[in-house]
């Protein structure tokens, strides 16, 4: 299993586009300075984890859009896991999912729920 020394739980979507992009950003801000950082989409969070998804959400100065900020965020090392029962549920294919993005079920968001060093949970 990963060592996680942040992990962000996020059960948003462009409804509450705050949230995700202040997820985004505190995982890239993170990552960048070498921390291992998992961001865990539920619920509907699971549908930012789709190709061209991400083009929705954009709050504005002096934030980043979703866009810049999944892949950098991606690019920096950070991890995206994704729910399966949620993907489920909320009617996401596997094969839409964006690459780096990984499938992960319920065991190992309990898993990184107790081990994680440190969470942020933006629900």
């Amino acid at each position: 299993m990963d060592n996680i020394d942040l992990l962000i739980t996020l059960t948003q979507h462009e409804r509450d586009a705050n949230n995700v992009t202040i997820a985004f950003t505190m995982g890239l801000k993170a990552a960048q300075k070498g921390h291992a950082v998992e961001l865990l989409l539920l619920s509907d969070g699971v549908h930012l984890a789709t190709k061209g998804y991400a083009n929705k959400i954009d709050i504005g100065e002096p934030f980043e859009p979703i866009s810049k900020l999944l892949p950098a965020f991606l690019d920096a090392g950070g991890k995206l896991k994704v729910c399966s029962a949620c993907m489920i549920h909320n009617g996401v294919d596997e094969n839409t999912l964006v690459e780096g993005a990984e499938i992960i079920d319920a065991d190992y968001v309990v898993y990184a729920v107790l081990e994680a060093k440190k969470s942020l949970q933006l629900n």
